[in-house]
């Protein structure tokens, strides 16, 4: 009879297993993830993907492109969702490759994210730079030049992700033309210099955005300070923009939220997941603190999975939240 028993509850918990496995709304349906080639970008990629798996998606690896590649992807269908779509900084790109027409944005993911123009702080003190437009004195600029040129170097943007664009047009609009040079490339491998430029104790002048590693290697306040700008001029789309703060300073950047983005196809035939897309918030401390480990040499695939499995340990509650209120909205 006891074996019975066991062989009768066994199969039960497999039936009652099978049947939810059935009744997850993912089941046989692959979503592909983009995002940039900003490997910093991952584990927010990832924690989407996990919770997505929770849902009973199979979630292929995130695919590395220009994010511009990304929208047009998204929007036709050959990628799902994005976990890095950033307003206002990408509201062009979203714009070109379909708008609300052709994505799905429901939700904030990350608040809070700051970018602009930063210089050491010695230099900052030593000639009393507060604001960009400083920069249009030939002697100021000449402090920042690390090629000999006469010009100041700024260590600028990759094209491609939208500021360099923002970077371009401030250039000109503050008449900075003459004195200032905006670098562009291998962001990293640039930002590897200014740093090595830092603590030989040379000026250095910088872009950069948070959540990011560099504002955790470069400390604004102790090491490098934020510089204002002029007056606020953006291009583009984001040209009505005033990107002056509650308490008057103006560093020529909006504060940027960063959302989910999905194909608004396939977000209406899939509820749940829409529902996630919509819930889902990630700390910029958390993504800052990732970012500092992987600059800390803990950068694998392996590691980066450690990093995600940590913060959905940390955060369990929230995160099982989440699944189970986006299984709701398949119902």
């Amino acid at each position: 009879m006891r074996h019975y028993t066991l062989f009768a509850t066994a199969f039960a918990t497999l039936v009652s297993t099978s049947v939810f496995a059935a009744d997850l709304p993912g089941k046989g349906i692959t979503v592909q993830p983009v995002q940039s080639t900003i490997s910093e970008e991952t584990f927010q990629t990832l924690l989407v993907s996990r919770a997505l798996e929770k849902l009973g998606y199979t979630v292929s690896k995130p695919s590395e492109v220009d994010y511009n590649v990304g929208y047009t992807s998204i929007a036709s269908g050959d990628a799902t969702f994005t976990a890095v779509n950033w307003q206002p900084l990408h509201n062009d790109m979203y714009d070109a490759a379909g708008g609300d027409k052709k994505f799905y944005r429901e939700g904030t993911f990350v608040s809070g994210a700051a970018q602009g123009y930063l210089i050491d702080k010695k230099t900052a003190e030593q000639y009393h730079i507060t604001n960009i437009e400083q920069l249009k004195d030939p002697k100021i600029a000449k402090l920042f030049d690390t090629n000999g040129d006469g010009k100041a170097d700024l260590t600028g943007c990759t094209p491609g992700w939208g500021c360099e664009a923002v970077i371009n047009h401030q250039i000109d609009a503050y008449g900075l033309g003459k004195t200032v040079e905006h670098n562009q490339g291998n962001y990293a491998a640039m930002m590897a210099d200014t740093i090595t430029r830092f603590k030989e104790g040379k000026p250095v002048l910088y872009f950069t955005w948070t959540p990011y590693w560099v504002s955790d290697v470069l400390k604004p306040g102790k090491d490098v300070v934020w510089m204002q700008v002029p007056f606020s001029s953006m291009p583009g789309k984001q040209k009505d923009i005033d990107t002056k703060l509650p308490n008057g300073m103006n560093y020529g950047f909006p504060v940027n939220t960063m959302h989910i983005v999905a194909n608004k196809a396939w977000a209406e035939k899939n509820p749940a997941a829409a529902k996630l897309f919509s819930l889902m918030k990630l700390p910029l401390a958390d993504i800052n603190a990732q970012n500092a480990m992987m600059h800390d040499g803990k950068a694998s695939e392996a590691d980066i999975q450690g990093h995600v499995d940590g913060w959905i340990k940390a955060h369990q509650q929230q995160f099982d939240g989440w699944v189970n209120e986006a299984l709701k909205a398949q119902k």
